[in-house]
């Protein structure tokens, strides 16, 4: 006999697939026998294959042991390295700081070692994570490029991914960049607005002023922080979220990122200036994540900046 008490991360799955998932020697055909034989049951009553499982209901299995045995897996993500940087931390979420290099999701090159992996192999470490119990895996609810270091979001449960998902969409959580790009801004601060259309064969994207046939509409906000010979330090503000959006749209006026092989002038060089270096929550409305609302995260340790102060970013 065995019993599970269902948790946030399995509301919402049916008794079937959660027994289908836990265990690997329970045919199915023995699995609908023993439910209508009341052999299976959810808080000490009879239930069916396709009911839906809520936080805290009790699943009991009075069956022989034989057919109870709990899947093995193997586990990638214990060879993920246990670097991060956190910047904040609590039971529902949690801010990494990315470095330069490192990616956010496996490829077909770097599968084991990647940011998801890193945060798996801690909330695992930590307790807070056991892939059989649980048929939520932690997740990221953005992403930024390899060659981007920055703020990224982690959800430790289904609810959060789904309101952070929800809140990244509508524009209620704010991102900032730090960006250093070629020569001197006309203006000290402008909300450019352009057109965006990507090619994704070459994953790259081009930037017109005009509306063309598959393109949509960017807004890309700049404030200038400071400036030297050819190089402006910017803080740049997302009021759309496209792909390589501020790259792109910063080297289609004339200014493009210092080290950006893709759109700017370093050919051959793929370590664009451009860092994810703070994020605020301006929820319009309650959630469970409203004890968030108002605050402000930064990261700290940014060696763009560094590299700026050092007068390291230099022109043609």
């Amino acid at each position: 006999m065995k019993s599970f008490v269902i948790t946030d991360n399995d509301t919402g799955i049916r008794v079937d697939r959660f027994i289908t998932k836990t265990f690997d020697r329970l045919p199915k055909s023995l699995m609908f026998k023993e439910i209508r034989k009341k052999n299976i049951k959810v808080n000490k009553k009879r239930c069916t294959p396709e009911q839906i499982l809520n936080t805290g209901d009790l699943l009991e299995l009075y069956l022989n042991d034989d057919v109870l045995h709990i899947k093995e897996k193997h586990y990638d993500f214990l060879k993920a390295s246990t670097e991060l940087d956190i910047i904040y931390e609590d039971e529902n979420i949690i801010l990494l700081n990315k470095k330069v290099g490192i990616l956010c999701h496996p490829d077909g090159k770097d599968y084991i070692d990647n940011l998801v992996a890193r945060l798996k192999r801690y909330l695992y470490e930590k307790g807070e994570w056991e892939p059989e119990a649980s048929s939520f895996t932690p997740s990221l609810a953005n992403r930024i490029d390899r060659n981007t270091g920055g703020i990224v979001i982690g959800a430790k449960n289904s609810r959060t991914l789904k309101i952070l998902n929800d809140k990244i969409k509508s524009r209620e959580i704010e991102k900032y960049y730090l960006a250093v790009v070629h020569g001197k801004m006309l203006k000290k601060s402008e909300t450019l607005t352009a057109y965006h259309k990507k090619d994704e064969k070459k994953n790259m994207v081009s930037i017109s002023d005009e509306q063309l046939d598959g393109s949509k509409q960017i807004v890309t906000k700049y404030t200038v922080l400071d400036y030297y010979d050819d190089a402006s330090l910017l803080e740049v503000k997302l009021l759309t979220g496209r792909t390589h959006q501020i790259r792109a749209h910063l080297a289609h006026i004339g200014h493009p990122l210092f080290g950006d092989g893709k759109y700017g002038k370093d050919k051959g060089r793929y370590r664009q200036a451009l860092y994810s270096y703070k994020l605020k929550f301006s929820f319009t409305e309650q959630n469970e994540l409203s004890y968030l609302n108002g605050k402000t995260f930064q990261a700290g340790n940014i060696k763009l900046l560094d590299d700026y102060k050092e007068r390291k970013f230099k022109g043609d």
